[in-house]
């Protein structure tokens, strides 16, 4: 008993030891404000929450947790999937209204009923999901709720199209006013977002998970962007877990867990390895670790394999050619819009190649459906789990059983086994760390961008078919979560399965693979053992300055 208590008296010690943010020297800035009669209150935060507790059906997302912005930081908001971040910051943006607690602005109590009132406190979000209309232009997203009405109520936007063509070139945006949101990346719908909150002149800016559907140079980008904000004096709120992000940018972090304040900690006192150690309460390995395995029998064959969509006048698969084995992963790299989706949605069904072959198990799959590839043999991370991966309206239970539900175990005459589905269900919620608030009835819209992807991981690892392809299988997964997909997708490679991963996280590639297919507008250019490449070789590949032995023009 006692050393249980001697280990509890040193983690607080150490939470307590990395709490004390407050440096020798540091000039802190303080926040005046009209008080009620005249007086004068002064803050030294912008921004405080103050014992917010939320209480959700079947779990309480917050109990107790506070947090406090200064003036001109970067604050990093840090904690696993489903620890609470989000539920947070959509109670400071009025989405939600907290059970218990407070919140201040330059040290006076507001309340916040809806995005208005957040506005009004000058108060912007850039949600994970975004939050856009898909029909309309960039400058229509931009300027809605709060547009400019000229004679009988008519739109005018030539005053809102300049200060946003303004606001683009200050910050280095680049965007087109007139596009389509359905028509542009994802990387530019998170730009026009951030125009939404500066065309608003909010100061205070929360930042939910920015990165998570960004390439490297984008995330680059949004990092320089960050930093000429906080130039001009505004507050930034970053959510996330990747722990190099929150090194580059963040001045502080504060840690949640499972609903619960954790501590605050200066960004520059504290190891990665701290941070996550924090986030999930042990101690984290950041690196992959495996062992060599030989590859035997061919899985898949991708045979000249040539793609042209009927929106493109050139081709985005360009005689692409390649084998993955058993026992092993290979892995396509490549700076995103290379071919690397359309070569997924060619192998997996979605979409139908102009020249080639597609074999699996040396039956030809070319032009068969998603289901019979399905029933054959192959399983399908999908880059877009909203899109591809899941059913949002249905249950977690119900998204778990998507590719099985019509196979003897789990239905019979056409009825679905409820009961056979719930205990199916329920073993991967609890193997998989799936977490949610009413567990296998949740409605998956409302859970988590990382328990979602828990979810996709759990269903398609588990049919234990001949090949999986996993598309960005990491992405808005906290340090713990990445851990332990990591571990299944080499566990899958050690049970003689072939592994075709898609990743952008170059750690993460070369780490995890044992074969690195470089992809270059729509060609293979390199075939690489990642034990003897660098990441520097690597990104020379990427950029087509360099073609490997045997890919040569």
């Amino acid at each position: 008993m006692s050393n249980i208590l001697q280990g509890k008296e040193e983690y607080f010690t150490l939470i307590q030891k990395y709490s004390h943010y407050q440096s020798v020297g540091r000039m802190i800035e303080y926040n005046q404000i009209k008080g009620k009669g005249g007086e004068r209150a002064v803050s030294e935060y912008v921004l405080e929450l103050k014992g917010i507790t939320k209480i959700f059906p079947g779990v309480k997302a917050l109990n107790n947790v506070q947090f406090q912005l200064k003036p001109g930081e970067v604050h990093a908001l840090m904690g696993e999937n489903g620890a609470g971040k989000s539920t947070l910051m959509s109670i400071l943006f009025g989405l939600y209204q907290p059970d218990m607690g407070e919140i201040k602005i330059n040290g006076q109590s507001v309340k916040i009923n809806d995005p208005n009132d957040a506005n009004k406190y000058n108060i912007g979000m850039v949600h994970q999901h975004f939050k856009l209309v898909h029909n309309f232009t960039v400058l229509e997203n931009i300027i809605l709720g709060v547009e400019e009405k000229g004679l009988f109520g008519k739109l005018k936007t030539d005053n809102a199209r300049k200060k946003v063509m303004s606001l683009s070139e200050k910050y280095h945006l680049n965007i087109d006013p007139d596009a389509k949101i359905e028509d542009i990346t994802v990387g530019m719908q998170q730009r026009v977002e951030i125009l939404k909150m500066l065309y608003r002149n909010n100061d205070i800016l929360i930042f939910d998970e920015p990165t998570a559907v960004l390439t490297p140079q984008e995330i680059d980008e949004l990092m320089k962007i960050m930093k000429e904000l906080i130039k001009e004096g505004k507050s930034i709120i970053f959510i996330t877990h990747k722990l190099n992000e929150i090194k580059a940018v963040a001045d502080r972090c504060t840690i949640i867990r499972k609903g619960r304040y954790v501590g605050t900690v200066n960004v520059a006192d504290v190891t990665k390895e701290q941070l996550s150690e924090m986030m999930v309460g042990h101690k984290v390995n950041l690196t992959v670790t495996k062992d060599d395995h030989e590859p035997s029998d061919v899985v898949l064959k991708v045979d000249h394999l040539s793609y042209q969509p009927k929106t493109s006048d050139k081709l985005l698969l360009n005689d692409v050619s390649f084998e993955v084995r058993k026992g092993e992963i290979v892995c396509i790299a490549g700076i995103d819009g290379n071919g690397q989706s359309e070569l997924i949605y060619n192998l997996t069904g979605l979409e139908q190649p102009n020249m080639g072959h597609v074999y699996l198990n040396d039956d030809e799959i070319t032009h068969k459906s998603i289901r019979y590839r399905n029933d054959h043999g192959l399983s399908h991370i999908p880059e877009d789990r909203h899109k591809h991966g899941l059913v949002l309206d249905y249950t977690l239970g119900e998204n778990l059983i998507l590719k099985s539900y019509y196979k003897k175990d789990f239905q019979n005459h056409g009825i679905i086994n409820f009961d056979a589905m719930n205990t199916y269900a329920d073993r991967l919620i609890e193997e998989y760390d799936v977490r949610s608030g009413e567990g296998r009835n949740s409605i998956v819209r409302g859970m988590s961008g990382g328990n979602q992807q828990k979810a996709i991981i759990a269903r398609e690892v588990e049919q234990n078919d001949d090949l999986l392809i996993a598309v960005q299988p990491t992405r808005g997964l906290d340090v713990g979560a990445i851990e332990f997909i990591h571990k299944q997708i080499v566990k899958t490679r050690d049970n003689n399965k072939a592994v075709l991963l898609v990743s952008l996280e170059l750690d993460e590639v070369m780490n995890l693979s044992d074969r690195i297919l470089v992809m270059y507008e729509g060609e293979i250019v390199a075939d690489l053992n990642p034990k003897e490449t660098t990441i520097q070789e690597l990104g020379l590949y990427m950029a087509g300055s360099k073609r490997g032995e045997g890919y040569e023009k």
